[in-house]
C-alpha cells in the first residue's frame, strides 16, 4: 500500500470521527478544501461513494460504514506500533479513546482524570459517556468501561471496583403514607419509578433474588426515565420506590432522605470491568492508563 493510500484513509476515518470536514481539517492541519479533494481522489478510486455530505452534517455510507469497520482497528494498531517505538524514548503519549456509561463513568473514570492528566501530561483523555453497549472495536475505541456481565469473551477485563446491586429505596414520607415492602410482590401495590433498557428502550422488570428464589416485577407507576439520578430526585421528594445503583443513593441512605427497602432481596452482582480487545497491540497510552487505575483502585479497596 501506498503512503498517499494511508493518508487517504486516515483522512476519510478523521471526517466519520469528527462529522464534519472542518472539524477533520483543523485535526488533520490542512485546508477544508484539500481534505475535500482527498476524499474525493478516495472515492474514485475505489469507485463508490463513502460519505452522504448536506450543508450541515456528513455522515458514512452504507460503503463507507464497511470500510471504517475495517479501517479503525488496523489505523489503531499502526498507531500502536508507531508509539511502541517512541515510548521507549520518553513517557508515553498519544490520545486515548475510551467508552464508558455514565455511573462508571462519574465514579471510576472521573476520580482518575486529574491525578493521571498530571502524572502523564503527554496522553490526551478522551471520554465518551454512552449507556448503549457498543462494539468499541468498531466504533474506534481503545478501551471501555461496562459491568463485566455485559462483556464479549474475546475481550480483556479488569475488574474496577467491588460488586454491585440494585437497591429499592423510598422517602421516609412515601414509607409513612404507604407502608413498608415485606415482599417484591408487594411492589404490584405501590407506585414505581422506572427506568428503560438503554439498548432497546424497554421497561425494566424489577430482579430480585433470596435463597436461589429469583423474581422478576413490572412495577407499576406514572414515571420512566433512563437518567437513573432523576429517578433518585423523585424518590427523595416522595413520588414512588426508586430501583437503582446503589452508589447514587448510599450517602442518602446514611443520612436517612432515604430508606432502603428489601434489602435481602438484593444479591451483589459482577461490577465494573476497564476492557479493552486482546487482538490487538496495545497502545503505551492505554497500558500506562491501565497500571494507573488499577493501582488506584487497589488503594481505594484497601482503605474500605
Amino acid at each position: 500500500m501506498r503512503g498517499s493510500d494511508i493518508a487517504e484513509l486516515r483522512a476519510f476515518a478523521a471526517v466519520c470521527e469528527h462529522r464534519s470536514f472542518t472539524r477533520a481539517a483543523a485535526h488533520l492541519g490542512m485546508s477544508g478544501s484539500a481534505l475535500s479533494q482527498v476524499i474525493r481522489t478516495l472515492e474514485e478510486r475505489l469507485g463508490t461513494r463513502l460519505l452522504h455530505r448536506t450543508t450541515r452534517s456528513v455522515a458514512p455510507s452504507e460503503a463507507g460504514e464497511r470500510l471504517l469497520a475495517g479501517l479503525l482497528p488496523a489505523l489503531r494498531d499502526l498507531e500502536a506500533a508507531v508509539l511502541s517505538v517512541t515510548a521507549r524514548e520518553g513517557a508515553p503519549s498519544g490520545r486515548l479513546r475510551i467508552n464508558s456509561s455514565r455511573l462508571a463513568a462519574l465514579h471510576h473514570l472521573a476520580p482518575l482524570i486529574g491525578p493521571f492528566t498530571q502524572a502523564y501530561p503527554g496522553i490526551s483523555l478522551d471520554i465518551v459517556v454512552d449507556d448503549t453497549l457498543i462494539d468499541i472495536v468498531a466504533a474506534g475505541f481503545d478501551a471501555g468501561v461496562r459491568l463485566g456481565e455485559s462483556l464479549d469473551r474475546d475481550m480483556v477485563a479488569i475488574r474496577l471496583g467491588g460488586p454491585l446491586r440494585l437497591v429499592a429505596v423510598a422517602s421516609p414520607d412515601y414509607c409513612a403514607r404507604h407502608g413498608r415492602l415485606q415482599t417484591p410482590q408487594d411492589l404490584l401495590q405501590h407506585r414505581g419509578l422506572n427506568t428503560r433498557w438503554p439498548t432497546d428502550g424497554s421497561p425494566y422488570r424489577w430482579e430480585f433474588e433470596r435463597d436461589g428464589q429469583e423474581l422478576e416485577i413490572a412495577v407499576p407507576g406514572q414515571v420512566i426515565t433512563n437518567e437513573a439520578e432523576m429517578l433518585v430526585r423523585a424518590a427523595c421528594d416522595g413520588a414512588g420506590i426508586a430501583y437503582v445503583p446503589e452508589p447514587l443513593v448510599a450517602g442518602l441512605i446514611a443520612s436517612g432522605k432515604l430508606i432502603h427497602l428489601l434489602a435481602d432481596w438484593s444479591p451483589p452482582f459482577p461490577g465494573f470491568h476497564l476492557y479493552y480487545p486482546s487482538r490487538r497491540q496495545m497502545l503505551p497510552a492505554l497500558r500506562a492508563f491501565i497500571d494507573f487505575a488499577t493501582a488506584a483502585d487497589r488503594i481505594k479497596q484497601s482503605a474500605k
